[in-house]
């Protein structure tokens, strides 16, 4: 298993790659999403230990921190989009999905026809303006890919909804988790507690709890650690602060603690993360 740091030479955040394109690859993963649109029949991935073989117009969806490996490509095989989990993980909606989001790696052109040539059309677009030397270029690529994710979030909550059919997956208790995640974003840097956003989303603690961790399936801590090293992989990557100065201004109040977390979410240290962002740059 392999851990990847992904290049981005030409726009900061998002990549369009539709030639050479390995027809194997080992098990591998990325603080990146990775989403593949199949042209030729027989594409086979495995995704987090499952197997997924994808047909003409199929979409693969590999995200963030997810280990996966090319069992098979054509040649030609796939073209595919690659974005930093930054674009998700800043946004409280997708936030808040991203349980949901992370069980689906497949969408099937059979079953979803139109949603799959949406898609299509998208990453065509995507290709159109990667490459071009125009100004919003970075821009209008990440708008691209805020459309692709809103077509799949709209699409993956609607069929888990409509599945659970259970009160506490209404769209009322979706904006209390979709405000609560916005909330601990807003102030991830600061020493925020479960108590303080139960009370300043309008819900008992014991409740924000139960519904907080049905959403998520992270606790309050958990999630709250999750941000504070995402603001720090974006400090080292963004700037040149020293380690600790990156970890004490996203909140941290304990190096120890700070270097442990890092660890087990990153699967290093914060400084060779740091040397290999700069190796791969």
């Amino acid at each position: 298993m392999e851990r990847e740091i992904i290049k981005y030479p030409n726009i900061h955040g998002v990549s369009f790659t539709d030639k050479g394109i390995p027809e194997v690859f080992p098990p591998h993963w990325h603080n990146d999403a990775e989403f593949l649109l199949v042209m030729k029949k027989g594409c086979k991935y495995r995704i987090d230990g499952a197997v997924f073989e994808g047909d003409v117009g199929d979409v693969i969806l590999v995200w963030p921190r997810e280990l996966h490996e090319v069992l098979h490509n054509p040649k030609n095989g796939v073209v595919f989009i690659q974005f930093s989990s930054y674009l998700m993980e800043s946004n409280s909606d997708f936030a808040a999905a991203s349980h949901f989001l992370h069980e689906c790696h497949i969408i099937k052109r059979a079953d979803n026809s139109e949603l799959t040539e949406k898609i299509t059309e998208l990453f065509c677009k995507i290709r159109d303006i990667h490459d071009k030397k125009c100004y919003f270029t970075e821009t209008r690529c990440k708008l691209l890919v805020y459309e692709i994710l809103l077509l799949i979030g709209e699409f993956i909550l609607k069929e888990h909804c409509n599945s659970l059919r259970d009160e506490r997956f209404s769209d009322r208790a979706w904006d209390y988790v979709r405000f609560a995640c916005s909330y601990i974003s807003e102030h991830s840097a600061e020493n925020i507690t479960q108590a303080e956003v139960a009370e300043k989303t309008g819900l008992s603690p014991y409740y924000f709890s139960k519904l907080f961790n049905e959403y998520t399936k992270m606790s309050f801590p958990s999630y709250l650690a999750k941000i504070r090293i995402q603001n720090v992989i974006n400090l080292l990557a963004n700037t040149t602060r020293s380690v600790t100065n990156c970890a004490l201004e996203s909140g941290f109040q304990s190096t120890t603690t700070f270097n442990k977390l890092f660890m087990e979410y990153t699967g290093t240290s914060p400084r060779e993360y740091r040397k290999l962002l700069k190796k791969n740059m």
